[in-house]
């Protein structure tokens, strides 16, 4: 299946970049998760380690400075090591259990980095110390309006988590546009190109007005969810899946095979590449930096993830 994913899908068409920084972040932000005890058993720094956020975010961002870059490498680690444990404590089937701990979290990003009330970080556990530590980190940048959006993007991708555990608790799969529209949230992408747009020093907010701009962020985040669904559902599949997942949702639909549904969400993909390529065209024509800050972290996140995923052992 995962051969056959790698052959039907079209490679983004932007050079294949890496940042020669990733190995030195890498193992600090290891440390830093084993410090603030997001990871605290072996096994899970062992599905941490085949995860390497560092390789992402250095494929991903591969411009950024190294403190630029182990920031958006701690992000990745966290949203792992969150969903990790997600699995491993089986809270994402339960909607009741997680609630508390979303609800904790929440509370966490109503801080927006700033000196957190008394006893928040031991209500919030681990995960809260952490997810703390990043918005200070995001808030020590003076950008207060990426700020506010990476704090919401997060608390989007939580309420998410929400909407996946309650879906699992009641064996459903969701219908396709229910899908496609909630993906944009659970894969943590939006979270991540803000951070990216901190790096790049893009992100005005009155440029994201421009709706050929929201077109091509929407695109860009369907494209790395999607690429992820392709290649991690082989290992899902072994694993039981739960219908999470493009190529589940898009075979439950047509009432076919899986293999139908994984040529479908190939088919998907490569249509979705190229009116990407079509909407950046026209956004590029008089473009000015700002704009080309824009495109250009897209453009990385895109080919990133893509190249990320063919070699990432936590998908075989």
């Amino acid at each position: 299946m995962r051969t056959l994913a790698v052959a039907a899908l079209t490679p983004p068409p932007f050079p294949e970049l890496v940042s020669g920084h990733v190995d030195a972040v890498g193992h600090q932000s290891q440390r830093w998760a084993a410090e603030l005890g997001l990871v605290s058993t072996p096994d899970a720094l062992r599905r941490l380690d085949r995860a390497n956020a560092a390789e992402l975010a250095g494929r991903t961002c591969p411009d950024a400075r190294p403190e630029q870059l182990r920031l958006l490498t701690d992000l990745f680690t966290w949203l792992f090591a969150f969903d990790d444990s997600c699995d491993d404590d089986e809270l994402g089937q339960d909607p009741g259990r997680l609630a508390p701990i979303v609800g904790g979290l929440l509370d966490v990003l109503d801080v927006l980095g700033g000196p957190a009330p008394s006893g928040l970080a031991t209500v919030a556990g681990p995960a809260g110390a952490a997810l703390h530590d990043l918005c200070r980190r995001v808030r020590a940048h003076d950008t207060p309006h990426l700020l506010l959006r990476f704090a919401n993007q997060m608390r989007d991708y939580l309420l998410a988590l929400l909407w996946e555990a309650a879906n699992r608790e009641r064996s459903r799969v969701p219908a396709v546009a229910e899908y496609l529209q909630m993906r944009r949230h659970t894969g943590g992408v939006r979270p991540s190109l803000t951070l990216t747009d901190l790096v790049y020093g893009g992100g005005d907010a009155a440029h994201r007005a421009d709706p050929r701009a929201s077109t091509l962020d929407n695109l860009a985040t369907d494209l790395v969810c999607w690429c992820n669904d392709i290649f991690s559902y082989e290992k899902e599949r072994r694993q039981g899946g739960d219908g999470h997942n493009l190529v589940a949702v898009l075979a439950r639909a047509a009432d076919a095979p899986e293999r139908s549904g994984l040529v479908d969400a190939a088919a998907r993909f490569n249509a979705a590449l190229g009116t990407y390529l079509r909407v950046e065209s026209e956004l590029l024509i008089d473009a000015d930096a700002e704009t080309i800050r824009f495109v250009t972290a897209r453009r990385c996140w895109i080919r990133g993830s893509y190249d990320w995923s063919l070699r990432a052992s936590r998908y075989q």
